[in-house]
């Protein structure tokens, strides 16, 4: 049994023993980017910048929503991301605004931002993540990583899980469900698609969606009505200009010989479920499902 004595000795001498001991909350906090760097702070974030709509989305995801500070134009979810402070766009960047709220973390677009605004920024001290995701693996490892940075992990550990899960029992449901040639249409004029490395039709896939321009080099690829004709999709899909109507969609009922004319299988999404690769793109995902499904139900 240990004596009063000894326990009053210990209760005196252990304040001054973890006096040398590292404290949890000021250690290193090391993550690998998208651009294969590692990325090291001298302990979680408090001041995190967002240099994209995407970016800002899964930062609140993660968990860090009350750690993000700043924000380019367009960053409007959740609810919260709409009243922060402004940092330019993220095609041009207002460097003296994003100092001025002084980050301890800065996380950019890789593929979208201007790299030679973003490439001075460690000049000014600031540690930038570079961002680039492309489908729900990479939404789930970015919830992971923020959240380690922002000292949030075990609430993004959490969403990334449920996100993968969801993933998985989406992939097991539709996984013998018959193929439905489709096109999807990003822009008007011109007009414009996806590829299958893109965010949009790797969820098309999951729903057994067969994206008729897969094969294009580029990501969002032009492309003439005539190769739209000549592959006849059993289902065109569009979010349009973000607003619900049917302006985009109406414009094919111009050739009633496609099957996708002849079958009303013109279906609008919500765009803002569908284009940033976030964790809403769960919630896309479905909607683009039921779609396919009606236009097998149309057979």
């Amino acid at each position: 049994m240990v004596s009063r004595a000894r326990l009053v000795t210990l209760a005196t001498l252990l304040p001054g023993l973890l006096v040398g001991l590292p404290d949890p909350a000021a250690a290193d906090v090391c993550v690998v980017d998208d651009a294969g760097r590692e990325v090291c702070l001298d302990a979680s974030a408090r001041r995190i910048v967002a240099l994209s709509p995407g970016v800002t989305e899964l930062l609140y995801a993660s968990g860090a929503g009350e750690r993000v500070v700043g924000a380019v134009s367009f960053s409007d979810y959740p609810a919260e991301a709409a009243e922060l402070p402004r940092v330019g766009s993220y095609d041009r960047l207002d460097l003296e605004a994003l100092l001025a709220l002084a980050p301890d973390l800065v996380v950019a677009w890789a593929g979208g931002n201007p790299r030679e605004q973003v490439e001075r920024l460690p000049g000014f001290g600031l540690p930038v993540f570079y961002s680039d995701v492309n489908d729900f693996a990479g939404i789930a490892r970015s919830l992971e990583r923020f959240g380690a940075l922002a000292g949030s992990a075990a609430e993004a550990q959490r969403a990334a899980r449920g996100l993968r899960e969801e993933v998985a029992a989406l992939r097991a449901h539709y996984a013998e469900a018959a193929p439905v040639p489709v096109f999807y249409q990003v822009w008007e004029q011109p007009l414009m698609t996806v590829n299958g490395e893109h965010w949009i039709s790797q969820a098309l896939a999951l729903c057994g969606g067969q994206n008729l321009f897969a094969e294009e080099a580029p990501l969002v690829p032009r492309i003439g009505i005539e190769a739209v004709l000549a592959r006849d999709p059993e289902a065109i899909l569009t979010g349009g200009m973000g607003e619900p109507d049917s302006e985009w969609l109406e414009a094919w009922r111009d050739y009633p010989e496609m099957t996708a004319v002849r079958r009303d299988n013109l279906f609008f999404i919500d765009p803002d479920l569908v284009q940033r690769a976030t964790p809403r793109l769960l919630e896309g995902t479905r909607a683009l499902c039921a779609r396919l499904e009606t236009a097998r139900e149309r057979r």
